[in-house]
């Protein structure tokens, strides 16, 4: 089993951008906006820093960043789905008054933007469906002031037997179905376990993070273990 290749992932997403947003809702029994929440707390965001979000699909996490940098502070969010980033600009235009954002088409391997352009770098369940995670970790890391922070909110792997055996049961063969009723065909869904399958656990992730050149790095597991937060920190 092979990661996606990146038109492929752009494909992937161009087709579910739709119900994204709705599915993730339902697929994680309400629990997406608590995790999203959880990983700005982590990200200590204040007044004036500026925020970039990576793979920001339809740019909740970037609303959520915006809000907490107010008016003086600045988030950019990077896609590589021209469909999802649609999505994210009409949400932001039914908003008021007007945040911070700006989204455009980005790639996470070769991030559009000058060294230390931000104060924090974020991604939310987007690297696991990236072609090289220590190459997207570094390019965060190279865009993040010295002293700022690279934090990841993603799948993750329950270490203990009984967790494991009830989320692999659910991710693996329920998803795809419940997948397949919102009318985006069951195969677009078949990817998710598979991405998981390829993705590290919390720990190794832990490590991918220092060969990034982060430190600091620490992880913590919600959901059961099935989801985890990563933060690292850009050497001074």
């Amino acid at each position: 089993m092979e990661r996606l290749q990146e038109p492929e992932v752009t494909s992937l997403f161009d087709h579910i951008a739709p119900v994204y947003d709705p599915m993730n809702r339902v697929l994680t029994l309400g629990a997406y906006g608590l995790w999203q929440r959880a990983l700005m707390r982590r990200a200590d965001l204040r007044p004036g820093l500026s925020v970039l979000d990576v793979a920001t699909g339809t740019g909740d996490l970037a609303v959520l960043a915006a809000r907490r940098v107010g008016p003086k502070g600045q988030v950019v969010g990077v896609d590589l789905s021209p469909r999802m980033l649609a999505l994210g600009e009409r949400k932001l235009e039914r908003i008021r008054p007007p945040l911070p954002v700006r989204l455009e088409v980005g790639n996470a391997l070769a991030l559009p933007f000058a060294d230390d352009s931000f104060d924090r770098a974020v991604v939310g369940f987007g690297l696991r469906n990236m072609q090289n995670l220590v190459q997207a970790l570094s390019e965060m890391r190279r865009v993040v002031r010295p002293g700022g922070l690279v934090l990841c909110l993603e799948m993750s792997h329950p270490e203990r037997w009984l967790w494991a055996t009830g989320f692999h049961l659910y991710f693996d063969h329920l998803v795809p179905i419940v997948g397949s009723l919102a009318g985006r065909g069951r195969a677009a869904y078949q990817w998710l376990p598979k991405s998981l399958a390829l993705f590290p656990d919390r720990r190794t992730l832990e490590a991918l993070f220092e060969e990034a050149g982060l430190i600091n790095v620490q992880s913590w597991a919600m959901g059961f273990g099935g989801v985890a937060i990563h933060r690292g920190q850009v050497p001074r």
